[in-house]
């Protein structure tokens, strides 16, 4: 009894890992005749795995989704990879799934050798989140643009833009985009002829949704095109900086979704992001310590003129007063 569960255990790791096994393909990892392998997969079936089969020269079995969740089997690598993720959700931007993922570390953390635990205290212990706070996001919302992009359909949805006006949408979704600070839906907007982006948090999707749709191509990849739509309409202050370096020593600096990074000229490029908060902006531009202009826009140019004259008096000294 413990060698077949135990080799059940092998051929539930071996469907998972691989999407089509022939008979005969298992038969060999296993050591086992064919026959061994049907009285596997009838018991496998009996479990609650739904393991579809197919007859014939290049029949075989595929494991596929059944009606409940059942045991998982992960390797070092996956599940460290898990355990990972659901630390990070307890605190992330999906509303309303931190208890849910608690509960599922929990489970998982209690079933790990001690050398898996190790390694993630150690990943806990030597990292720190750099995302800003952003708002959250009902994980129902999330999952119905999921699967509106999925299966292709159209979503309708209304949405609120920065004034609070609210204004009803139909779009072909074509990806979830989410730059640690907010989830964006890059879509087809159908009204407007044209790609838009859009805030999750401020989508309420409605239901149903329209018809199917043949999935359109971007303009460009679609984490590029979301930035920089971010430069221009996603901010209070949308800004164009110049730095005076290359786009590879600026790009190894910048945060993932931190705006847009495009060459300019010998040992330049240009940035474009933005900010709600003038003073975040000018934080943020002069903590990377490297010598840039403004572009674009004037208000960032005042602020920074305003800073400068407070410096400079603050600087001042009285004569004959030793500095240190």
């Amino acid at each position: 009894m413990l060698e077949t569960s135990a080799r059940l255990l092998r051929v539930l790791a071996l469907l998972q890992a691989q999407r089509d096994w022939t008979g005969a393909a298992l038969a060999e990892r296993l050591d086992v005749t064919t026959r061994t392998v049907r009285s596997d997969i009838d018991r496998l079936r009996q479990l609650g795995y739904r393991v579809h089969s197919t007859t014939g020269s290049a029949g075989g079995y595929r494991l596929e989704p059944g009606n409940a969740m059942p045991p998982l089997l992960l390797d070092d690598e996956e599940a460290v990879a898990v355990a990972v993720g659901l630390r990070a959700a307890a605190s992330g931007s999906v509303a309303g799934i931190e208890e849910t993922s608690l509960r599922a570390l929990a489970k998982l953390e209690q079933t790990m050798p001690s050398r898996l635990r190790r390694r993630i205290d150690v990943l806990r212990s030597a990292t720190v989140s750099a995302a800003g706070a952003g708002p959250t996001v009902d994980a129902k919302v999330l999952t119905a643009i999921a699967e509106a992009v999925h299966r292709c359909e159209q979503l309708r949805f209304d949405y609120r833009d920065r004034a609070g006006g609210e204004t009803r949408r139909r779009a072909e979704p074509h990806r979830l985009v989410y730059t640690e600070r907010r989830w964006y839906l890059l879509a087809w907007d159908v009204d407007r002829a044209d790609w838009r982006t859009y805030r999750a948090d401020r989508i309420r999707p409605r239901t149903p949704n329209g018809p199917r749709f043949a999935p359109k191509e971007p303009p460009e990849e679609a984490v590029a095109h979301v930035l920089r739509g971010l430069g221009q309409s996603a901010w209070r202050h949308q800004a164009v900086i110049r730095l005076h370096e290359p786009v590879e020593t600026i790009a190894a600096m910048l945060p993932p979704g931190s705006g847009l990074l495009e060459p300019a000229g010998e040992g330049e490029c240009l940035w474009r992001s933005g900010s709600d908060s003038l003073r975040d902006l000018t934080t943020f531009i002069t903590g990377l310590g490297l010598p840039f202009k403004v572009e674009a826009p004037q208000a960032l140019r005042d602020h920074l003129a305003m800073l400068a004259a407070r410096y400079a008096a603050a600087a001042e000294t009285k004569p004959g007063t030793l500095l240190e």
